[in-house]
């Protein structure tokens, strides 16, 4: 078994709410600097520049998985995590044909740039990422079993789209596979505030739009940084393990 420490929730310069820092070569440096050796690439409705991010990391010693943050019909964000470019390409394409024809407004959003390994523009998403898809919460994490990801709803403590703001609970069928708290709580204030809560895993992540948005918190122990061994370490099986590192309580609540 080897350690990971994993920060997977992080946006590129593609996501309009993220700084134009965020480029592939920075991310992976970034990352690296600070000790973590497993990211997700996880860009508003949007995967483009994953690729261009697991390149930058080739031989780096840091893993990247291709992701998604899918914003849902009932505006609750979802993190979609994948093994390989195929999955998640074939996942774009069904958020794609549910996404509304919405031109970006980049003065109001942002910019939305999809860009090379080395940070060199590539093109400007023109399709407003920062909405819907007409895919409900349940179908969306169904399909992204089906197609062998990890469906994590994101940020559940904050006041905007998360699942227990938008639902008003957490539904007892849907099979997630862990929830993600946002730098802003512990866990042991989130279980005492939520109660339901309790019976799941927690991540942490910094929802890195800025390079200075990393925590790290994720350890995992797994035979290889894939999918189904950090399901398994979810769950606490066949010697696969998963805990929050200890960080300081003012760190978390202030975000350094």
């Amino acid at each position: 078994m080897k350690s990971y420490i994993a920060e997977l929730h992080v946006h590129t310069c593609l996501s309009p709410c993220a700084e134009v820092e965020m480029i592939p070569p920075l991310i992976a440096q970034t990352a690296l600097d600070q000790g973590i050796n497993l990211i997700a690439i996880t860009d508003h409705n949007a995967s483009a520049n994953a690729e261009a991010v697991m390149r930058a990391a080739a031989g780096a010693g840091l893993t990247v998985l291709p992701g998604m943050e899918l914003q849902t019909v009932e505006e609750v964000h979802l993190l979609c995590l994948f093994d390989t470019l195929e999955q998640t390409r074939a996942w774009q394409e069904e958020v794609d044909r549910r996404m509304p024809a919405l031109e970006n407004d980049a003065e109001h959003f942002g910019d939305q740039f999809v860009v090379d390994e080395t940070g060199d523009f590539v093109r400007r998403e023109t399709r407003l990422l920062l909405a819907s898809a007409n895919i409900g919460l349940s179908d969306a994490v169904e399909r992204v079993h089906q197609l062998g990801g990890l469906a994590i709803p994101a940020h559940v403590d904050r006041k905007a789209y998360s699942l227990i703001q938008n639902l008003g609970l957490i539904p007892e069928d849907a099979p997630f596979d862990a929830l993600e708290i946002s730098r802003h709580i512990t866990p042991e204030r989130a279980r005492l505030n939520y109660p339901q809560l309790e019976k799941y895993a927690l991540i942490q992540s910094g929802d890195v739009h800025r390079l200075d948005e990393y925590m790290g918190r994720n350890l995992f122990r797994l035979e290889s940084p894939t999918v189904a061994e950090i399901r398994l370490a979810l769950q606490g099986r066949d010697g696969r393990s998963f805990r929050l590192r200890s960080i300081r309580v003012e760190d978390a609540m202030t975000g350094q």
